[in-house]
């Protein structure tokens, strides 16, 4: 919890932006926030230094900083000992995801917070996640793990050499094997990851593997192009029995709406409560594309809710979105959330009380019990065992009135929660995710023909075009107070571009076209590895720390490489230049080995093989931008689920379009009889146009 200069002085954190860094700013830890200074001291006093890399809505690293960075005998051995160093995960990822590897090298494992111990010239030689004050049930405590090390560091400096040296040596072998080329993928690895994903799914709760549970939507997403190129029926089913489950479980917040991040249990019960901009990204993509494929108008109602969490509670007056809302309140996790029994009945009328009980599994003694000591805290977190629809069928009265009596109830109970303490937010505003959030409401924007939803995507995107590009247009990654700091990684480009594409396939404004062939061009010169292919992490100017490595496979979100390859795939077919599909086919074959070997680890990198596999389309529509006929063949294009496909406009009331300027043989083409007109090409050859929509989509589903 961050204090007040009146009851602590700060520490070197105080001077910074991040609003994690700022939750340590009065620790009694001496922190050093990432950078010369603190390494240079390293040296100087030759001590080892101490890096905790966590983030501002962690759970377990408020329980940390809580039992031993606000402690000031535990401080005070730290600062004996190390030079400290604070680093926020989210701004920098490049560090995270060093040092993340070290630790899962190390100790098999990884996660927040994270503790890495390094020599001065940043080798490291230990790896930890969580470390409690005190040892206790096998983990190794710091009152007791500090002394260790202290003595480790003075008497046996050789072998913590001899072992960062070694941990090193590890480190860049790993790297070096993401490059080793193998046969080409096909459709045989698409079919790998899908009897992967098939065996692993879990057929009672949805979602695949055990406990816990994340919703990877990358994973969904697979799924429904798998169906589409194959029209294998259990890829669909996959995908919907997971989108329902997760949507009737405690990860979904039925009060005020959005996704947890990820659920503690293998029934999507019980999450962690913290809320990331990146999740509700993922996930609304999920649910409209769900939506698109079968109609059924719960997915479109979980995505509008997702977007109403974060146009309401998310979203910066100037257009950017913040990155994430906390898990505790006051220290207590999921305070925020949980209701009683007995707060339900007072605050809601009895039958509308019953209801949510019922429907909600509300216990009362409480269905929450604290992760750490399970002990049951008399308050519950609501979730479905059954859609609306089942209960209306059970109480035998029409499904529209449940759910009536629920949102009248919702509503109730979201005033009440309004006036609780809030979890804090992380405002600031990263280019990786926003880009996220801005194929969000586009691809909404498209499917639900909504343009509120556009509206906000386009504050979003010229936000960072106004507030995180230099001069020379190149990307910041973090924007916070007035500042744009951090020069952009690899994702943030990636899903900046991908953002893009889709706000101009919504829109049909050319600059948002304009601007992401500028930063592919800046990504491609910045970020690609001439010798071996793909993309690195880092910019070949950027800070280099231990290694600069290249990643592809998947985590929360997807990799930047997964996304460059779609992204430049098509812009190869909007824009006609082959040498961006020639990078997209590198990446592909630079990253062949390790994706054979487990498919189902690079789903998005998946999508880009199946859009390359074809087979794919580009559709042109030549119009008046505001007749109802070209907005006809323009909303059949958006309504369906059509993955592999880039869509063109070309107004006819401009003698000179704007958009013929890159994409050039959109020049010649003229609709027919003055009515808005269709052109579906594949393989860079196209059927004759039409100016009827059943046409263009009988010629599309001839494709596809």
């Amino acid at each position: 919890m961050q204090n007040t200069s009146a009851q602590r002085n700060p520490n070197r954190l105080v001077f910074e932006k991040s609003p994690y860094l700022l939750q340590h700013a009065y620790n009694p830890v001496d922190w050093h926030p990432w950078g010369a200074e603190a390494f240079e001291k390293a040296e100087r006093e030759e001590k080892p230094v101490f890096l905790s890399i966590g983030y501002s809505t962690c759970h377990w690293c408020h329980v940390m900083e809580r039992e031993s960075f606000e402690n000031h005998a535990v401080a005070e051995l730290l600062n004996e000992t190390f030079v400290c160093i604070k680093v926020d995960r989210e701004e920098r990822p490049d560090i995270d995801r060093t040092y993340m590897r070290v630790c899962q090298l190390m100790t098999g494992s990884g996660g927040w917070p994270l503790t890495i111990l390094l020599t001065p010239d940043k080798r490291p030689f230990f790896a930890a996640t969580y470390l409690p004050q005190e040892s206790r049930f096998g983990r190794v405590g710091l009152t007791e793990l500090i002394p260790s090390i202290q003595e480790f560091w003075t008497t046996r400096r050789s072998e913590v050499d001899d072992l960062a040296e070694k941990v090193l040596s590890l480190l860049k072998r790993r790297q070096g094997e993401a490059s080793i080329q193998a046969e080409e993928l096909d459709e045989l690895t698409l079919d790998g990851a899908y009897l992967y994903l098939l065996d692993t799914f879990d057929e009672r709760d949805g979602g695949f593997g055990k406990t816990p549970k994340f919703p990877s939507p990358q994973r969904l997403l697979f799924l429904l192009r798998y169906w589409k190129r194959t029209g294998k029926e259990e890829a669909l089913r996959m995908v919907e029995k997971t989108l329902d489950a997760m949507r009737c479980g405690g990860i979904y917040d039925h009060v005020g709406f959005g996704f947890h991040r990820y659920s503690t249990d293998k029934h999507w019960r019980v999450p962690h409560f913290e809320k990331m901009l990146y999740d509700q990204a993922m996930l609304t993509i999920a649910y409209v594309e769900a939506y698109q494929a079968t109609r059924r108008k719960e997915y479109e109602k979980t995505a509008r809710e997702i977007l109403t969490y974060v146009l309401r509670d998310m979203t910066d007056p100037a257009g950017g979105f913040h990155s994430a809302e906390d898990a505790d309140v006051e220290g207590e996790e999921g305070k925020f959330y949980l209701w009683t029994d007995d707060e339900i009945r007072q605050r809601l009328p009895k039958d509308e009380a019953e209801l949510v009980i019922d429907a909600f599994n509300v216990a009362k003694n409480g269905n929450f019990e604290e992760e750490s000591t399970r002990r049951v805290t008399g308050k519950n977190i609501l979730h479905l065992t059954n859609p609306f629809r089942k209960i209306a069928n059970d109480q035998n009265v029409p499904s529209e009135e449940v759910k009536e009596r629920w949102e009248k109830a919702r509503g109730i109970l979201f005033t009440a929660r309004e006036s609780r303490v809030h979890p804090r937010k992380d405002d600031k505003i990263l280019a990786d995710w926003n880009g996220l959030m801005i194929v969000a409401l586009a691809k909404a924007s498209q499917a639900f023909n909504d343009m509120q939803y556009a509206d906000a995507a386009k504050k979003a995107a010229n936000f960072i075009f106004e507030n995180m590009l230099d001069s020379r247009g190149r990307l910041y990654h973090r924007y916070r107070e007035g500042e744009a700091a951090i020069p952009g990684f690899l994702n943030d480009y990636a899903f900046l571009i991908w953002g893009l594409i889709e706000l101009y396939e919504t829109t049909f404004e050319v600059k948002y076209l304009r601007h992401a062939i500028a930063l592919a061009e800046d990504m491609i010169r910045q970020f690609w590895d001439e010798k071996e292919g793909g993309f690195y992490f880092t910019a070949e100017d950027a800070e280099n720390v231990l290694i600069r490595d290249k990643m592809i496979y998947d985590g929360a979100y997807p990799s930047g490489n997964s996304v460059a390859a779609l992204n430049l795939l098509r812009l190869a077919r909007m824009t006609g230049k082959p040498e961006y599909e020639a990078k997209a086919t590198q990446i592909l074959q630079t990253f062949a080995d390790a994706v054979s070997q487990a498919p189902a680890a690079y789903t998005s990198l998946l999508g880009a093989l199946d859009f390359a596999l074809g087979p794919s389309s580009e559709v042109v529509i030549v119009g008046k931008r505001q007749n109802q006929d070209t907005k006809a063949l323009v909303n059949a294009l958006k309504t369906r689920f059509i993955p592999n496909k880039v869509v063109l406009f070309r107004p006819t009331e401009e003698e000179h379009p704007e958009i013929a300027q890159y994409v050039e043989f959109t020049r010649d083409l003229t609709s027919i009889e003055g009515k808005a007109t269709a052109y579906v090409c594949r393989n860079y050859q196209c059927d004759l146009p039409t100016t009827r929509k059943e046409e263009m989509l009988r010629s599309l589903d001839a494709i596809t």
